[in-house]
């Protein structure tokens, strides 16, 4: 069942990253939309991505709107399923109006796409990373890079360490699939040799099968390719005894994953994105937890659409989708938590190489996917 939670919040100038002043509050209000997964298997990250959009939104309140002008934020819940996604990108669009939406997961931004380009609304994802998301629409944009850049920088490290015979682990799914396509790719290309892959469905939760198989070809690493249940994969693994390297992207840096002894020695790229002490002691403040990384991502997000939008409307300019888009390309470097240049749809960052330690996270190497 589509859930959708509305939350209403008056937006000041972003100063954060434009230096803009305050204005008197206007009338109007712009809407904008998110759509993300905030139950079922994608639930614990989806909420994230929400904290990080209205922590982003609260303090750009606290100082006093956008040029004058009230933001409502639209939250659809579409429990990373993309036919709901579809149903609520046509809510927001056709009833809403909205000029622009947050989205997550591949599947499901995949699936918005097409609309976008035909609706002429600006898709904004913080969170996902399959390859075709770079071409899949023009009016797409992604502010982290696709799972491929980070996979180029694993296979490089891992085959330097000697990890050379790998079995893969992926989700039979858009992410899943587009990141086991590029460990059969560039893995080979840096030395290693691929012995063997094994599916799994997204929310699965019993890995054990799977694990078994794997473990048969006798791997020095397993690499991974999972959204979701990375928790119960890692206490899987441990129970079974399992010796060999666990190695993943980004979607391994889940701070309950970290925390838990299972993890220890787990090998993960991680897309570098900090929060200084004070923002991370706000909102831990506010939320009673951490600053996650998926918080820190749509936080940034979120900050990027805030300037965009103060650019249009100091222009003098209607918010449309169309608008947004040309704008922001017009402003294309922005300095929020990380630096970032849009040449394409996609952004680029540096890439680090962490290791699971005693229940921390501890970036071991500094990389570039070039």
């Amino acid at each position: 069942m589509l859930r959708k939670i509305a939350i209403t919040l008056a937006v000041l100038t972003v100063g954060w990253m434009c230096g803009g002043a305050p204005h008197a509050m206007a009338d109007d209000t712009i809407q904008f939309g998110a759509i993300l997964p905030l139950t079922g298997p994608g639930g614990l990250i989806g909420t994230q991505q929400m904290r990080g959009i209205q922590f982003a939104v609260d303090q750009a309140n606290a100082k006093g709107g956008v040029r004058g002008h009230k933001i409502e934020v639209l939250f659809e819940d579409n429990q990373a399923k993309p036919d709901q996604s579809i149903l609520s990108f046509n809510k927001l669009t056709d009833l809403q109006h909205v000029a622009m939406v947050f989205t997550a997961y591949s599947g499901p931004s995949l699936a918005l796409a097409p609309l976008a380009t035909r609706k002429k609304v600006l898709l904004v994802n913080a969170g996902a990373q399959a390859d075709k998301l770079a071409t899949a629409s023009p009016y797409l944009i992604n502010t982290l890079p696709t799972i491929g850049d980070e996979i180029k920088v694993l296979a490089k490290y891992l085959t330097a360490e000697g990890k050379k015979n790998a079995a893969i682990l992926y989700e039979n799914d858009a992410a899943g699939i587009s990141g086991r396509d590029d460990y059969v790719a560039y893995f080979p290309k840096a030395g290693g040799t691929i012995l063997t892959q094994e599916p799994t469905q997204f929310g699965q939760t019993d890995f054990r099968p799977a694990l078994l198989k794997l473990a048969d070809a006798k791997p020095e690493v397993m690499l991974v390719s999972i959204t979701a249940a990375a928790l119960q994969m890692a206490q899987e693994y441990k129970q079974l005894g399992l010796k060999f390297t666990v190695a993943g992207t980004t979607f391994l840096q889940d701070p309950a994953l970290v925390a838990d002894p299972s993890s220890t020695g787990f090998v993960h790229t991680q897309i570098r994105i900090d929060a200084p002490p004070e923002l991370a002691a706000a909102f831990k403040q506010k939320f009673s937890v951490d600053m996650e990384f998926f918080v820190r991502q749509y936080y940034n997000a979120t900050q990027i659409v805030l300037t965009t939008l103060d650019k249009v409307l100091e222009e003098g300019k209607p918010v449309t989708g169309e608008t947004m888009h040309d704008t922001l390309f017009q402003i294309r470097k922005f300095n929020g938590l990380i630096p970032l240049e849009f040449k394409s749809n996609t952004a680029t960052v540096s890439i680090d190489v962490n290791e699971m330690r005693d229940g921390k996270d501890v970036t071991i190497k500094q990389l570039s996917a070039d």
